[in-house]
């Protein structure tokens, strides 16, 4: 439990959170204004895991596709003092 709080109060670990953070929230709005996405289609787990699947792949795409054109490619919302 102590290594963990260390971990996540360093500066990596901040950094890392702070990331995370930002762009969890900003996901679930996309998907749900962009994309359109309000409720499954279909019933089972098996239909919703993979309707939650083809979801991120089209976020994701979407995602890539911006950062390509905007010529963003590496790069993070805030700077990281090294690469996990």
């Amino acid at each position: 439990r102590e290594e963990d709080l260390e971990r996540i109060t360093s500066e990596y670990g901040t950094q890392l959170r702070m990331n995370r953070s930002i762009q969890a929230e900003g996901s679930f709005a996309v998907t749900k204004e962009d994309l359109g996405f309000r409720q499954y289609l279909y019933r089972g787990k098996k239909n919703v895991l993979a309707q939650s699947i083809l979801v991120a792949l089209a976020y994701n795409i979407n995602k890539l596709h911006f950062k390509i054109q905007g010529n963003r490619t590496g790069t993070f919302l805030t700077e990281m003092s090294r690469i996990a």
